[in-house]
Order: C-alpha cells, then sequence, then structure tokens
C-alpha cells in the first residue's frame, strides 16, 4: 500500500506515517529528513539545500523525484511507503505519477490533514526534541514528566528545529496555501483524496486513518 500524508508543516504528518510503519509495515519516506541528512553530508548540494530549507523555499522538482525514486528502490520498501512532505505542487504530483507509472506502482490513498493555521504556529514553534533519543516534547502540549528530563532516557539535552520559528512557519503555511492547496482537487480527480481533522487528538487522527485505509 502506497499513501501520501498532505497537511502544512506541524499537522502531524510525521506522527501518523510512524504509526502507519509500526501497524503496517510501510516505510516513512519524510523528504525532509533526507533533505536534512542531504543538508549534514555537507557539500555543494547539501549547502543548496541548506540555504533553501532556511529560507523555508521549496526544492527543486527533479532533484526531489529522483531522491525518491530511489529510495523505493529498495528492499526495505515492499511492503508500500508512506510520503510525508511531497509533493507539495501539482508539477510535483504529475512528477511522481509519472514516475510511479514506470516502475508499475500506483498511490492508493492520498490523506489531507486539514488544520487552522494559527493554532498551527503555536504547535510548531513550541516543539523541541530530546538531543539523545529523538523523543519530541512541546512547550505547552506536552512537556517532560520532569522537568529538564527526557521521559524516554533521562537525558537533560533537548534541541530545536532551526526552522521552527513563528516567520519561517508562517512563510511555509503560505506557500502550503498557494502551491499546494490545488493539488487536493488534482487528486480529488483521481479518486483518491481522503481528508482528516488534523487539529483532533493525535489517537483519534489515527483512527480516522486507519478508518480510510479499511474501507
Amino acid at each position: 500500500m502506497n499513501l501520501i500524508l498532505l497537511g502544512p508543516p506541524g499537522a502531524g504528518k510525521g506522527t501518523q506515517a510512524r504509526r502507519l510503519e509500526d501497524t503496517r509495515g510501510l516505510v516513512q519516506l519524510s523528504t525532509g529528513d533526507m533533505l536534512r541528512a542531504m543538508v549534514a553530508e555537507g557539500g555543494p548540494l547539501g549547502q543548496q539545500a541548506k540555504e533553501i530549507m532556511a529560507a523555508g523555499k521549496l526544492m527543486p522538482d527533479e532533484l526531489m523525484v529522483d531522491m525518491i525514486a530511489e529510495r523505493i528502490s529498495k528492499s526495505d520498501v515492499k511492503n508500500g511507503f508512506i510520503l510525508d512532505g511531497f509533493p507539495r505542487t501539482v508539477a510535483q504530483a504529475e512528477a511522481l505519477d509519472k514516475m510511479l507509472e514506470e516502475k508499475g506502482l500506483k498511490l492508493d490513498h492520498v490523506i489531507e490533514m486539514r488544520v487552522v493555521d494559527d493554532a498551527l504556529v503555536e504547535r510548531v514553534t513550541g516543539r523541541y526534541t530530546c538531543a539523545k533519543c529523538g523523543k519530541g516534547y512541546h512547550d505547552v502540549f506536552e512537556k517532560p514528566k520532569v522537568e529538564g528530563v527526557c521521559d524516554v532516557c533521562g537525558s537533560t539535552e533537548f534541541k530545536r528545529r532551526a526552522d521552527d520559528n513563528a516567520e519561517t512557519v508562517t512563510t511555509r503555511l503560505a506557500q502550503y496555501h498557494q502551491q499546494t492547496a490545488p493539488i487536493l482537487p488534482y487528486y480529488q480527480g483521481r479518486g483518491v483524496l481522503k481528508t482528516v481533522d488534523g487539529m483532533a487528538d493525535i489517537d483519534d487522527v489515527t483512527k480516522e486513518i486507519e478508518a480510510i485505509l479499511a474501507g
């Protein structure tokens, strides 16, 4: 089963994708994580990606599709994949469909996680993670049980993503509405689009998604 989770930054796509990995044996393909790995490796391309990401802009379509094509060719993706963060434009959606068709694959579901912009800015700017184990937290919604100490591993070191600030999030939201929202009717026309309430409780969102997949 091959899925796309759509929604602006902070909508919860990554959280739901990880749950689907555990329950259905799918592989989460987070283009954000893939790009950050590229930046960490350095080199001219990594530096270019770093500058683009820091400005809250979109990566070149060809680079993204080639990166995904290579990844889904690996053996661990045999049960299917979950795309998180791609596509973001109609051109990318068309390029993705073409690449999948060439590989004899297709998209089974495209799920939009609908959110409220103002609430989303608060959600994103307040999040941080344990620097050791990666457990996620939030200044308001999910604090460690003991202040300054990770619930999972006991580490006292935490980190925040550089692009989790109000200015960058607002820029990315504007881009989402201007460029990504038009792909919704594209996928609706293909009969694969469904919508869930991305502002609902995490477990409720999971139930909504599972109901779609079981339908």
